[in-house]
């Protein structure tokens, strides 16, 4: 189901700009990131480690990217 919910300009940059900041692909995951943050929902390893692990990658640069993402997600 999709709803669309109505927010002044100011939210609307905040949201752009949290966005951006979390590297999401749209405003519902943004918000759903933040959300899982805040309510300390958290993802299974397995499902959030899948999005790493790509080709031949050495563990030391699954490891980097991990970190790095987990870095620019706590940053609010």
């Amino acid at each position: 189901m999709v709803t669309t919910i109505q927010v002044n300009e100011r939210t609307l940059l905040l949201l752009k700009k949290l966005k951006e900041e979390l590297q999401a692909s749209s405003y519902e995951e943004a918000i759903v990131k933040v959300a899982n943050q805040r309510t300390k929902v958290k993802e299974s390893m397995a499902g959030s480690l899948r999005k790493y692990l790509k080709g031949n990658q050495k563990a030391e640069e699954i490891i980097k990217e991990v970190q790095n993402d987990r870095r620019k997600s706590t940053r609010i």
